[in-house]
């Protein structure tokens, strides 16, 4: 009976300790779709964290309460509705590329350091760049053109911008790692 080339199939492989153990893995098509959708969710992600930048710099001066709000509401969608959803759709895909496929999570150096930076972008994103820009459509609805004076206002500007850059970096980073795939496997010692 002829193998479906996405379903997962049985291999073995070899333990540390010894032995072998039956693992599922995706078969040669179904790596390719799932790569396909890991770079896809990436170059948005990428992309999205990009344009969210260039809003911050790039939109202009605000001529009145209503606009600068229509500033903030756009920042916070983009940040919502693209930059979220990738990086969450990158973590998974990566997460199964590493479960279904021989590459693992921790065999490559490469993989490990994107895994890390992957999990460490989202929280930084998450926990202290989301809250900044979602507090700004509040102070600009609230304060109009005054919130460009409110120093928790500016203060979310430029942490925002400064974080966003960095995240940026880590970005292409790890997209550079992926390409070049710069360590060598890991020596397995046997204890």
């Amino acid at each position: 009976m002829a193998e479906n080339m996405y379903v997962a199939r049985l291999t073995e492989h070899h333990q540390p300790y010894g032995g072998t153990s039956r693992m599922k893995t995706l078969g040669v098509q179904g790596r390719k779709v799932l790569k396909i959708c890991h770079l896809c969710l990436a170059g948005i992600w990428l992309g999205g964290a990009v344009t969210l930048n260039i809003m911050v710099l790039e939109l202009g001066p605000a001529e009145s309460g209503p606009q600068l709000n229509g500033y903030d509401l756009a920042r916070m969608f983009v940040d919502d509705y693209v930059i979220t959803p990738a990086a969450l759709g990158c973590l998974l895909s990566g997460l199964l590329i590493g479960w279904l496929t021989p590459w693992g999570f921790f065999k490559h150096r490469w993989v490990t350091v994107k895994l890390i930076l992957t999990i460490v972008c989202i929280l930084v994103g998450t926990f202290a760049l989301g809250p900044m820009i979602n507090d700004q459509p509040a102070l600009s609805l609230e304060q109009g053109l005054a919130a460009l004076r409110n120093p928790v206002y500016a203060s979310n500007i430029s942490g925002a911008l400064l974080g966003g850059i960095a995240l940026v970096l880590m970005i292409i980073f790890m997209t550079v790692i992926s390409v070049l795939k710069p360590w060598q496997k890991k020596n397995r010692t046997n204890a």
